[in-house]
């Protein structure tokens, strides 16, 4: 790891993405941040204690079907990748702030990680069982009370999450890429632990 300066941290909503490359930056002492904050799609459908969810996100769910809703997310992470790389490349060289950066998202999808011509740069995609992924969204979203509308709004984000995982998968075992299963039981420190080993095998 003495040579890589950003770590790329992909995979689907609700698999750990954000608390593991927060556990990894801490560990190297590289800043941490998440794709989200470089240009947010329509996200989580659903109500908690701070926020109620906006018109635009519960029309976006409501009135898509699940092709429409993987399109529409592809092309955004599509239309948001050359921000990605500005970023990886300005904290691989050395002259981004901070000793370096672990940068995580949905929006890091394996065939653009893959053309990557950046060096020092390291990646792995961290996935989960699908029934781990629903209990995960429906114990935040309060499924067992909520209404029926909120629910329809859940399951739609769910077929959504369980397809972009699929083909992310298919993905980053095509290209011979570095992935690990979140959803296996260990903690947040083991996991961390075999980030920064695969990442340090290249």
């Amino acid at each position: 790891m003495d040579d890589v300066r950003v770590v790329l941290i992909g995979g689907t909503s609700n698999v750990g993405k954000s608390t593991v490359a927060r556990a990894v930056a801490e560990r190297l002492g590289f800043a941490y941040r998440p794709t989200d904050l470089l240009a947010r799609h329509p996200g989580r459908p659903w109500r908690t204690p701070e926020r109620e969810v906006p018109s635009h996100v519960a029309e976006h769910y409501r009135s898509l079907d699940v092709d429409e809703l993987i399109e529409s997310v592809l092309d955004h992470y599509e239309r948001l990748w050359p921000r990605i790389e500005d970023l990886i490349t300005l904290h691989a060289a050395g002259t981004g702030s901070g000793a370096g950066l672990v940068l995580e998202g949905s929006a890091l999808w394996p065939s653009r990680v893959a053309e990557l011509a950046v060096p020092r740069t390291a990646a792995v995609w961290l996935t989960a069982d699908l029934a781990v992924v629903r209990e995960r969204v429906h114990r935040s979203g309060h499924y067992a009370t909520a209404t029926a509308e909120e629910r329809h709004l859940m399951d739609k984000f769910l077929a959504r999450t369980e397809r972009y995982q699929s083909l992310m998968t298919q993905s980053v075992d095509r290209l011979g890429l570095h992935r690990i299963d979140a959803g296996d039981g260990r903690s947040v420190a083991e996991l961390a632990d075999a980030v920064l080993a695969a990442t340090a095998r290249g």
